[in-house]
């Protein structure tokens, strides 16, 4: 478990960052958790991830791995099914407000649309769009460069070089806004994904 700084030395968020069966969350310092978030066992992140408001990740019968520079944006619902269906999310990728992913597979530069459900079982490629209020269910396979839509949701027509840009500059500005929530001015400045 990463040493908390800052507002994050408070007892609140010892509290929400929570060790389940004797298995502890795996936080880099570089992370940002915000104060209302949970996070709660089998549950390893990569560097400058963000965990907004409300959301919850819950690794508790089965493992949780969320890649680096992901954004977990507020109300999220992250959870996994008991001994077959970890949650697998890459680097680089957006999951809009009020999103539930459910033992699914997210690869690499993906963004998930605001209220969008994925089920067991579903990969979705990388460098994909899940449109907003999508229902992806059990088990499907979307391919790379995607854009997915619907529900169930179906995939509709590749993504365009500027959504791809979009899916890179959505990533960026996470890691952007949660370092100046952990208050670094000195670091808000651009990079490369």
């Amino acid at each position: 478990m990463r040493p908390l700084r800052g507002p994050m030395n408070s007892p609140t968020v010892s509290r929400m960052i929570r060790t389940f069966q004797g298995i502890k969350p795996t936080i880099p310092q570089s992370c940002f958790i915000e104060t209302t978030a949970v996070v709660i066992g089998d549950v390893v992140m990569g560097e400058e991830c963000s965990v907004w408001f409300n959301a919850v990740i819950r690794g508790d019968v089965h493992y949780i791995r969320i890649g680096s520079r992901t954004n977990i944006q507020d109300i999220c619902m992250l959870h996994v099914t008991h001994d077959t269906h970890p949650l697998i999310i890459g680097s680089n990728v957006t999951i809009g407000h009020n999103v539930v992913l459910h033992g699914c597979t997210i690869q690499d530069r993906v963004l998930v649309g605001m209220g969008a459900i994925i089920m067991d079982g579903a990969v979705i490629g990388e460098d994909s769009v899940v449109g907003a209020g999508a229902l992806v269910v059990e088990g499907t396979i979307v391919p790379p460069k995607s854009v997915i839509l619907g529900s169930p949701a179906k995939v509709k027509r590749p993504v365009t070089e500027e959504e791809l840009a979009w899916i890179r500059e959505s990533a960026g500005n996470y890691v952007r806004y949660a370092r100046q929530y952990m208050g670094d001015p000195a670091k808000k400045t651009g990079f490369e994904i």
